[in-house]
């Protein structure tokens, strides 16, 4: 699939490219960012490259990974979002935010916008979101987005070849007022 734009009251979101691989580099440099994500660690120039010019036009041609830069207006990178399709209807969000853009709500604003957007022009019924514990950051982005935290998975995550628990929980299209693409059924309520 052709790479989309989209946009929020303060934000652009769009594909990254050759031409953003020098911001890429610079705000993956963040310790944070290298500690809580799975991107390699030290971050080099050539995986900032890998990243703007082979792994995200990939991911939207084979239709596996939808990802965004998330940029203001003037065209300074906040940060990044990507949803992975996981199974059918099902994708999985990640991202981070650039230090100097950390709260702002940019990164709530923009994982809202990409959630409608796979609810509404995918057939995307369910977003996940992963982190690992102890990524207080990571989750208050998540709740604040509306995701219902819904437990801790052991040993589901592999950062950087040691295996994590992680926190998991999910965003329906209900969750935003959207129709779902499928029936929903939920489980009967517990007396």
């Amino acid at each position: 699939m052709e790479p989309v734009t989209l946009t929020t009251p303060r934000l652009r979101l769009r594909a990254v490219g050759p031409q953003d691989t020098d911001a890429v580099y610079a705000a993956a440099q963040d310790p944070d960012i290298q500690r809580w994500t799975t991107i390699p660690s030290p971050y080099l120039a050539e995986h900032a490259r890998g990243f703007t010019e082979q792994l995200v036009p990939d991911g939207w041609t084979d239709g596996s990974m939808f990802t965004f830069g998330v940029f203001l207006p003037a065209g300074e990178l906040t940060g990044m979002l990507a949803l992975t399709m996981r199974s059918l209807g099902t994708a999985e969000v990640g991202f981070w935010t650039a230090k100097e853009h950390r709260g702002h709500g940019y990164t709530v604003e923009a994982t809202l916008a990409a959630a409608r957007w796979a609810f509404t022009r995918m057939a995307i019924d369910r977003v996940e979101w992963r982190a690992e514990v102890g990524n207080h950051a990571s989750r208050t982005v998540a709740e604040r987005a509306g995701f219902t935290v819904e437990g801790t998975l052991r040993s589901s995550i592999n950062n950087k070849g040691v295996r994590r628990d992680c926190w998991v929980g999910s965003l329906l299209p209900s969750d935003l007022g959207l129709p779902s693409a499928a029936p929903y059924l939920p489980a009967p309520a517990r007396s």
